[in-house]
């Protein structure tokens, strides 16, 4: 697969992930009716997010690290909550996992790239 295609992989996925977890603490499952303070886990969601959109590969390599607290908290709650709740932390676990996977191969891909291009110049090619 392609950086290119890896990228918008990352970028859907963790945009996607960020909406899943508005809205389930504000309206679709909250802990508490109206909504609790647990929606400010987003905001860990947003840092990665602009260096995710300018293909930053260091923020892919840290995002990588970063998400699996979520896909974490996913397990969590969809082993111990029922309902709604449960079926929402099993698509985080789906969101977090393909952020995971396209991170990890978006970073393999473009080291890759890297390598080629650093060994064409030493080579002498344009």
């Amino acid at each position: 697969m392609t950086a290119h295609r890896l990228h918008l992989i990352s970028v859907y996925s963790l945009v996607a992930l960020i909406t899943l977890c508005l809205t389930w603490e504000l309206w679709l499952a909250p802990l508490r009716p109206g909504g609790s303070w647990l929606v400010l886990k987003v905001l860990p969601l947003l840092a990665p997010l602009f260096g995710i959109l300018r293909r930053k590969r260091y923020t892919y390599q840290w995002s990588s690290m970063l998400i699996l607290a979520y896909f974490t908290e996913g397990v969590v709650r969809g082993y111990t909550e029922a309902g709604l709740a449960a079926l929402i932390a099993r698509v985080e676990i789906a969101l977090s996992l393909l952020f995971f996977l396209s991170v990890v191969a978006y970073v393999r891909a473009t080291d890759r790239e890297r390598v080629a291009a650093a060994t064409d110049k030493s080579a002498g090619k344009p």
